[in-house]
C-alpha cells in the first residue's frame, strides 16, 4: 500500500516532534543496525524538502526503486562505519550520499553525515512489497558492491569497504 503525501508530511511532522523531546526519545542506529533492519527490505519515505521515494534494497547492493526524482539506475548502498550510502549512476557522473538514522518509534530520521542535517523521514517494510526491480537492464556499481556489469559475478562487499 502506498503512503500519501499528506500522511507522510504527517508523519515527518510527528517524528520531528519526537526529535524535539528529552534524550532517548530517538536513538542513533549503529552501522550493524541500518544493515539489519534494511538490507533485504524496502525503505520509503519524503525529503524533508519534498518529494516521496521507494527503495529495495537488494542483498547484493543494489538500491532498486525511485529515489524521488527518477526511477534508479546503477544505484547501489552500502554501509560504512555508522552510516548507509548511495552511490546513484555511472562512474562518470555519480553522485553520493552518506547519511547516519535515528529510531523514534517505527520512524527513521536519516541525516546527511556532512552537515547533520535532516534529510528524510523513513519507514521500513519488510521484503520487496512493492516489486522493485531493474527491469532487466545492466545494473553497474563496479568495485563498490554489486556485480561486475561484463561478468555478472557478485563482488566482494570487502572491496567496497575500502
Amino acid at each position: 500500500m502506498m503512503t500519501s503525501g499528506r500522511t507522510m508530511a504527517a508523519l515527518a511532522a510527528l517524528a520531528l516532534l519526537a526529535l524535539g523531546q528529552p534524550a532517548g526519545a530517538a536513538e542513533k542506529m549503529t552501522g550493524e543496525q541500518i544493515r539489519q533492519a534494511y538490507q533485504g527490505n524496502t525503505v520509503s519515505g519524503r525529503y524533508m524538502r519534498g518529494g516521496f521515494f521507494t527503495e529495495y534494497h537488494d542483498l547484493d547492493g543494489r538500491a532498486l526503486g525511485n529515489n524521488g526524482y527518477e526511477p534508479n539506475a546503477d544505484a547501489c548502498w552500502i554501509i560504512k562505519e555508522d552510516q548507509i550510502c548511495y552511490y546513484y549512476g555511472p562512474p562518470s557522473d555519480r553522485t553520493v550520499h552518506c547519511f547516519t538514522v535515528e529510531q523514534t518509534g517505527s520512524l527513521q530520521v536519516q541525516r546527511n553525515a556532512s552537515n547533520g542535517e535532516i534529510n528524510a523521514i523513513v519507514t521500513v517494510e519488510p521484503g520487496n512489497p512493492r516489486n522493485h526491480t531493474d527491469n532487466g537492464k545492466p545494473w553497474a556499481c563496479d568495485g563498490l558492491i554489486s556485480k561486475a556489469p561484463e561478468r555478472g559475478a557478485p563482488m566482494s562487499r570487502r572491496l567496497a569497504a575500502r
